[in-house]
């Protein structure tokens, strides 16, 4: 499992631990990625994710994760999230051919 949110893209950063004597080691900078449930709308199902912190705190912020995949450009959203743009565009056209 990467260690990558699946909607930001956000991953693992690089840089230094440096002591009080300046000696510099590499060391990793990990996003803080949490296995969370998000409830779709229009798919009426729950999506399992693996999303940073401030991924989720957007989400809730743009209202849901319907809101949030429709009102955000395809180029800023990596892969995987795409794919779910896309099952839920289509049950949107869907839903408004039925009505």
């Amino acid at each position: 499992m990467s260690r990558r949110c699946q909607l930001t893209g956000k991953g693992v950063l690089t840089g230094n631990n440096v002591s009080h004597a300046n000696n510099k080691t590499r060391r990793r900078f990990l996003p803080n990625l949490q296995d969370t449930t998000m409830l779709s709308d229009l798919l009426g199902e729950r999506v399992r994710m693996r999303l940073s912190t401030r991924a989720i705190r957007t989400v809730e912020h743009n209202g849901g994760i319907d809101a949030f995949l429709l009102s955000t450009p395809n180029r800023r959203l990596p892969e995987e999230a795409q794919t779910l743009k896309r099952r839920i565009l289509r049950a949107q056209a869907r839903r408004a051919g039925a009505a």
